[in-house]
């Protein structure tokens, strides 16, 4: 770990203290230029930045809430581009580890017309060898974790020794400054060597976490049931569950108030990044409002409302970062529908 070359990196920008900090993978999403294509058919790739905890950070910082990567790329070109993409959005990097021994991940991915998407591997390598799979627990910087709010976490990590020892000292200091945690399961079997490792694995976060967010199929796997409130109920340590399901209904419960969401239908290019994209829509929501706001059922689903609104808009576009919208853009999209 070179701590001086992530100074230098860091050097000369400016960041707010992150209100939320991002643990996990940063990659490139190689998408299919042919739709409709298996793996051997497809005949050329584009790579656009993504990884579901960075891809939450980037839509946080452009929806206006300052955030924090934390995670390991390879000392290579692809991973220097990855990370001076986080700092020209304003997202913080000083978490951000390097290593020679292992590249920067890439995923390829398949799509559909309708811009259903599919992992397709990791082009003849196996999960273990990218530097993800390498962050340290021992570089975590603190001092992201005594000025921040908010923990996000995916279950990713788990599957890799090193980087899980990472995620439970995060943990650790999330618990010790007091951050709220927030989980995305972002269930993904090919990343794992040992599939069977995983729930066990995951089981052991519940006592952490405040806010869990899954995908229909994850909650089913896990829970036996799509409801948010049953599975709230059953977790009995929560603060909130969501359960999407693509561009279905959101299932939640948010402070013992439960609701569903219906999310505008729009033409999807592309639905990589779109709940990462959705998961931060809720998380900038939660930076705005107490606890006790929460309590309110019309405030509850206002906030889940504007999380299917940032989710909705991220599959107009290509790219699960590039596809991201502002504020702005969020705003003029709620008031028209």
């Amino acid at each position: 770990m070179n701590t001086k070359a992530i100074a230098k990196l860091a050097k000369g920008i400016a960041h707010k203290p992150a209100r939320v900090i991002c643990l996990g993978e940063i990659l490139f999403d190689c998408l299919a230029d042919d739709l409709n294509k298996s793996v051997s058919e497809v005949s050329s790739w584009t790579p656009y930045p993504g990884g579901a905890p960075a891809n939450v950070a980037c839509a946080l910082v452009k929806l206006g809430t300052s955030a924090a990567f934390i995670g390991c790329v390879g000392k290579d070109d692809k991973g220097h581009e990855l990370v001076e993409l986080l700092q020209s959005i304003g997202v913080s990097t000083s978490g951000v580890q390097y290593n020679d021994s292992v590249p920067t991940r890439e995923v390829y991915v398949t799509r559909t017309a309708d811009g259903d998407r599919t992992f397709a591997g990791f082009g003849g390598k196996q999960a273990d060898q990218f530097a993800d799979a390498y962050l340290e627990a021992r570089y975590l910087p603190p001092e992201l974790f005594l000025e921040a709010e908010f923990l996000v976490i995916g279950t990713l990590e788990l599957a890799y020794p090193q980087t899980r020892a990472a995620v439970f000292r995060a943990l650790e200091l999330a618990e010790a400054y007091h951050l709220k945690v927030v989980l995305d399961v972002n269930w993904r079997p090919m990343f794992w060597l040992v599939e069977q490792e995983a729930i066990p694995l995951i089981k052991q976060l519940w006592q952490y976490v405040d806010f869990v967010k899954l995908a229909a199929e994850e909650a089913q796997w896990l829970f036996d049931t799509t409801d948010a409130g049953a599975i709230t109920h059953r977790l009995n340590s929560v603060e909130g569950v969501l359960v999407s399901d693509g561009g279905a209904k959101v299932s939640y419960c948010l402070s013992e108030n439960e609701g569903v969401v219906n999310p505008v239908k729009l033409t999807a290019k592309d639905t990589t990044g779109a709940g990462d994209a959705f998961l931060a829509g809720f998380i900038h929501q939660l930076c705005r409002h107490s606890n006790q706001q929460l309590q309110d059922p019309k405030i509850a689903k206002s906030i889940v409302e504007y999380a299917c609104g940032v989710g909705s808009l991220t599959t107009t576009k290509s790219g699960a970062i590039a596809a991201q919208p502002t504020a702005e853009e969020v705003e003029a999209f709620l008031s028209k529908k």
